[in-house]
């Protein structure tokens, strides 16, 4: 999946889980991950697009179907069908580049989730325009960590941590049995410098933010988060959003959108979802909590403003 994966478990007598838990995650990254070889069932879809139907599997069709729930919740700000934008730009990768305003004009007809063909009956997959392609990177982490949490509930396991490159799930309670404790990523820094933290326990915190996927050209950074609507980045006062859920697939599915409807319109996004909250990072370092985080939040770095 392009990042590490970490599993701890603090149960006596079950580290078993997490040989199974891998066992796991390798399944779906090799059903899901689109790769040069085109192997995965997505690749399969996106080769097949404008000539057939392509059969899959239970756990990607179930994955696709959630894309297209999160897809048309945010009124297409994140769109599963934006492959030939992501592919064009390719941020990440080594040949990531900044395409021709033409080129980017050229695939944004093929970005439309609406277009997306599911016949659940036979359990198969159609783009029907040929060039069009899936990218399920904006909440393939989310599944796979709740796949994850599902085989160690039926294994029994109490407390764990799973956390798959940033996206983390805090099992239960830590081995002392109190609420863990959980660092909230400064979007301005490299992975693992925190802004502040939140405590709970069977909760999810997911990041979407400008600090760890860019290209930079002549001193301009351009980050991986692109508008299916424009073909370039959402340009606002966002640094990151940090969203808290009891699955981890609606961080995922709620942080692209949360993050390019800015401040203002990202938190009323949050607030309508239940049991969902969120915390907003801006370039200016000022801090913006949804409501059932007021007294959870706590800051660390003071260089922030908490605005209440």
């Amino acid at each position: 999946m392009g990042t590490v994966v970490t599993l701890k478990v603090y149960d006596k007598g079950k580290e078993d889980a997490i040989e199974k838990g891998f066992d796991r995650i390798k399944e779906l990254a090799a059903a899901i991950t689109t790769s040069d070889d085109g192997k995965s069932e997505v690749d399969k879809i996106n080769q097949n697009a404008g000539i057939k139907a392509t059969s899959v599997d239970k756990d990607v069709f179930g994955l696709i179907q959630e894309g297209i729930k999160y897809s048309k919740a945010s009124g297409g700000d994140f769109d599963i069908s934006v492959g030939p934008l992501t592919d064009l730009w390719h941020i990440g990768f080594p040949d990531a580049r900044k395409p021709a305003d033409a080129e980017i004009k050229q695939v944004l007809p093929l970005i439309g989730y609406k277009q997306v063909e599911l016949n659940e009956a036979d359990r198969t997959v159609f783009l029907p325009k040929k060039g069009m392609s899936l990218d399920l990177g904006g909440i393939a982490k989310g599944f796979i960590a709740d796949e994850v949490n599902q085989v160690f509930a039926k294994l029994g396991v109490r407390s764990a941590i799973i956390d798959l490159g940033g996206n983390i799930f805090a099992r239960g309670t830590n081995a002392r049995g109190n609420d863990w404790k959980i660092g909230i990523q400064n979007p301005l820094l490299a992975r693992g410098k925190t802004v502040g933290s939140l405590e709970g326990k069977n909760l999810s915190v997911v990041t979407s933010g400008i600090y760890e996927r860019y290209l930079e050209i002549d001193g301009i950074k351009y980050h991986h988060i692109l508008s299916p609507f424009t073909g370039y980045q959402f340009n606002n006062e966002v640094a990151g959003v940090s969203i808290i859920s009891k699955k981890s697939i609606d961080g995922d599915g709620l942080s692209t959108a949360a993050f390019a409807k800015g401040v203002k319109g990202g938190l009323a996004y949050v607030e309508q979802f239940k049991d969902v909250e969120a915390i907003f990072v801006t370039k200016d370092k000022k801090i913006y909590l949804t409501s059932g985080l007021k007294d959870n939040f706590k800051l660390s770095d003071k260089s922030f403003k908490l605005i209440e």
